[in-house]
Formats: C-alpha cells, structure tokens, sequence
C-alpha cells in the first residue's frame, strides 16, 4: 500500500478525558512523526473532530480542563487512505449513549470510498454501529467485548486476541495492543524492516502476533529468570538450526514441559508458534533487504525448502515469498547475504 493519508477520529465533542489520551497519542506517534530515513514521504496524519470543539468556559469531560481543536472535521474522513478510531466516550460504551451525531455516517461514507477503517480499543463499538463490522472477527479491550458481542450480535467478537486483521477492517484491544496493531500497519504498508527500526526507536518489541493472548501472566520474561530470556536471544540468533523445545528446553536447564509453561506465560503463545513467529519475521527481513534465492531464504529463516516457505507464507502473510519481494523493493539492507543495487 505505502504511506498514505491517515485519519484519527477525535470523537469527544467537549474534551477528550485524559485517560483516553494513550489511544489517541499512538497513531499520533507512529504515523505522525516523519521518518525520512526510513521512508519518504511518510504518513500524512489529520486528527478529525466531530463537533465544532469546546467552547470558552466549558470544561473537559473529565474536569481536568484538556481539549482538542481540530483542522479537519468529519467530512476529511472520505478522503483518507486510513481512518482509525482510537476510542468512543465512556458514556457511549458504558450506558448505551447514541454516538456523536454524524460520525456513522462518515465512517460508512469514508469505508464506502475505499478507506481501510481501524479501531483501538472501544473504538470498535464506532465501527460496529456503523455496520462494518457485520459478519467479520473484531476484538477490542477484553474488558468491553463482552458487551460489544451483546450490543451487536452480527459482530463474531474474539476477546483473547491482542488485534485482528480482516483486509479493509482492523481491530484491536486496549492499551499497548493498539501500538501493536499501528506498527502492524506500518508492516504492511512499508515492510518489516521499517517496521522494526520504527519500533526500535520507539522502544518497543519489534512485531506482537495479532493471534497473542491479551491477557497474560507476563509481558515480557521475568527479570530474575535467567534461562528464559537468554535461550530465546540464541534461538533468534540460530533459527536457521533445526530447533525443537526439548533442544531449547535443555539449553535453558528446565525440562520441556517447564520451558513450554514459562514461555506460554511470558508471550502468551507456545514454543513452537514462537519460533515460527520469528522464522517469518526472519525470512520477512531477508526478502526485503537481499536477493537471496526463495531457497536460501527458506534455509536462512529455518523454514526449510522453498515449498515450505511458500506454504507459510501464503497461510500466515496471505501471499507468496516472491510477491512479498515485489512489494518492497529496494528497501535498506537488513539481514544477510547480497544486498540489492
């Protein structure tokens, strides 16, 4: 897709409380600042509001006297390659409040032209009362999906997942999930190599799977175990070995079963999916940034032959190792091998 014209929906009239601010300074962040070094142009953001804006002498909505004014209004929506919602105002999802007057409508008209339309949070109750979320998977904050299923019952609501890519509609849940989902984007649209130097400047794991548990023991390993998070920096570093989890396991000093039981609890996901994780990360990065044959980047990611990594790649990615290529051509050198001209 490329960078394009990113649209942040701004959805309180009054003020913006500022326990939303996290949602909505995200796409800011990332799709806000230029990288030129990593891509230029970069993203054209607009934050979009849906009222006219606070007035003198009101105050926000949560007392605290923030409010948002806005160059672009409802109607810029139409014209953006991407419109997120980053969230709906409490009353909206908490007691049933009708959504601010036109805002459906111009997620509709704003789909209708083209856009793809993404939701952090309770941003996915917007999507939902306007239809665009009928008949698809969509999560949002597990502590809202059980209300979002009730609400809108055409909508197949998943709560244990960290987002959700359905093409032309996103979702994601609460919080740091939506960072995930944003710098999923910026995979999709500019490659894994801009995505993972965006995320290093940002501080943050390079690539979450959408399919990741929300709600987990840990976010990361635990700072005094000192045989998780050491055998899992030599696996990235050998994935071109064949790996098992009794290979890790031993590695680590734990039996299998033990290992299997501490990574599931520190990134929500098995060993096996872990390394599969990275091995498409891997042969991603390798197709971007070498001319390697599909051959030797099947061997170098550890998926094996070129078979192999077209099967993966068409069931995890949705297309084919040499149309991923075709997708991002001559993007910085990032892994091994013979870096293209």
């Amino acid at each position: 897709m490329g960078a394009g014209s990113v649209a942040v929906v701004v959805t309180e009239e009054i003020g913006v409380p500022s326990w939303d601010l996290y949602e909505l300074s995200i796409p800011c962040t990332v799709f806000g600042k230029p990288q030129p070094d990593l891509a230029d142009p970069w993203y054209d953001l607009r934050l979009c509001g849906t009222g006219a804006g606070a007035q003198e002498g009101q105050e926000s909505a949560d007392g605290h006297g923030l409010t948002l004014r806005t160059r672009y209004g409802l109607d810029d929506l139409a014209d953006a390659d991407t419109v997120i919602v980053p969230s709906v105002p409490d009353p909206c999802v908490d007691e049933g409040r009708p959504l601010p007057e036109g805002l459906v409508d111009a997620l509709r008209r704003a789909h209708d032209a083209g856009a793809r339309m993404v939701s952090l949070c309770t941003g996915a109750f917007a999507l939902a009362e306007a239809g665009l979320l009928d008949g698809r998977r969509a999560t949002a904050h597990w502590m809202h999906t059980d209300r979002l299923a009730e609400r809108y019952p055409k909508v197949q609501v998943d709560e244990s997942v960290l987002y959700v890519d359905d093409g032309d509609v996103l979702t994601s849940a609460g919080l740091t999930a939506g960072l995930d989902l944003c710098l999923h984007l910026v995979r999709r649209d500019l490659g894994a190599h801009v995505a993972n130097q965006l995320a290093r400047r940002m501080v943050v794991p390079a690539h979450r799977p959408g399919g990741q548990a929300q709600f987990i023991e840990l976010s990361v390993p635990p700072s005094d175990d000192e045989g998780l998070a050491p055998v899992l920096q030599w696996a990235r570093a050998n994935l071109d070995r064949p790996l098992t989890v009794a290979d890790l396991a031993r590695r680590a000093s734990m039996s299998p079963r033990t290992f299997y039981r501490r990574l599931q609890a520190a990134t929500g996901t098995t060993p096996l999916q872990w390394l599969l994780d990275q091995r498409l990360g891997r042969a991603r990065s390798l197709l971007e940034s070498t001319d390697l044959p599909i051959e030797k980047v099947g061997e170098f990611s550890g998926l094996g032959t070129a078979n192999n990594l077209r099967h993966h790649f068409l069931k995890h990615v949705g297309v084919s190792p040499g149309d991923y290529r075709r997708a991002f051509p001559g993007a910085p050198p990032g892994g091994g091998g013979r870096t293209r001209a």
